[in-house]
């Protein structure tokens, strides 16, 4: 499929593509990237669903925060825009947000799908993540070479391009605030993970090196509706990489939630 922007409508401070009808599906997507990462679930859940794919504050359409960035004021500044109670998907980042989003708001949410997210990174990979964030200084764009190679390897393909793309025009500044964030963020509590009440999926790739397996299966057994799934040959960017099964794995999760939505 091809990755060309789409029409927004504003919501508050934020921007957002809302399209189609039926329950609603509210898709966060990652650090750097943008609402058309998720083209591909878009086009599929907009099939039967009303699907809400927000510009992650700082990036697209969407403003910056207020004051300094925190896990809670993206978490705030989507749900005051959610304006149904949804089933919410988060990739990455975006996984944070939308696990937050459940449990500090439990009545708005029917279910979560946490996508590729982090839990308890290991001594490395917090180093990496850490040193990623501080050479960050809110006025340069940030070479995308690095996250790309990790993503994608070394081919190019029509998903490397866009996301190049979408990382050389992000908001140094909004991209600086998200991945500080993110960076100092080691994944839900045991406690918050316990509170869910919600059906939760946690959903990653079997050749993702930091969002893997063992943290998607660890953060499901903590939780009492959750359940792990694992996209054989998938990495990062699975969302694009691995569309059909990953929307075939959401299908499912969402058919049983469809008259709670």
């Amino acid at each position: 499929m091809t990755w060309t922007i789409r029409q927004r409508s504003r919501r508050g401070p934020l921007t957002a593509i809302d399209a189609g009808a039926g329950p609603l599906v509210v898709l966060i997507h990652g650090v750097g990237l943008r609402a058309e990462a998720w083209g591909a679930q878009i086009d599929a859940l907009s099939q039967d669903h009303r699907v809400l794919a927000f510009d992650m504050p700082g990036h697209g359409g969407s403003a910056r925060v207020e004051g300094t960035p925190a896990l809670a004021a993206y978490t705030e500044t989507i749900a005051a825009q959610i304006d149904a109670p949804c089933v919410v998907i988060g990739h990455s980042f975006g996984a944070m947000i939308a696990l937050d989003l459940a449990v500090q708001h439990g009545a708005l949410v029917n279910g979560v799908a946490a996508l590729n997210a982090i839990f308890r990174r290991d001594a490395d990979a917090a180093r990496a993540v850490q040193a990623r964030a501080a050479s960050l200084d809110g006025t340069r764009v940030a070479d995308p070479a690095t996250p790309l190679a990790r993503w994608f390897g070394q081919a190019e393909s029509d998903q490397s391009a866009a996301c190049r793309d979408w990382l050389l025009g992000v908001d140094p500044a909004g991209y600086r605030d998200a991945y500080a964030v993110f960076a100092d963020a080691d994944g839900p509590s045991d406690a918050a993970l316990a509170s869910l009440r919600c059906p939760a999926l946690f959903l990653t790739g079997a050749e993702e090196p930091n969002s893997t397996p063992a943290m998607s299966q660890a953060m499901a057994v903590r939780t009492p509706q959750g359940r792990a799934e694992i996209i054989a040959g998938a990495a990062h960017m699975m969302p694009m990489t691995h569309a059909d099964q990953t929307n075939a794995i959401i299908a499912d999760f969402l058919k049983p939630l469809t008259e709670r939505t």
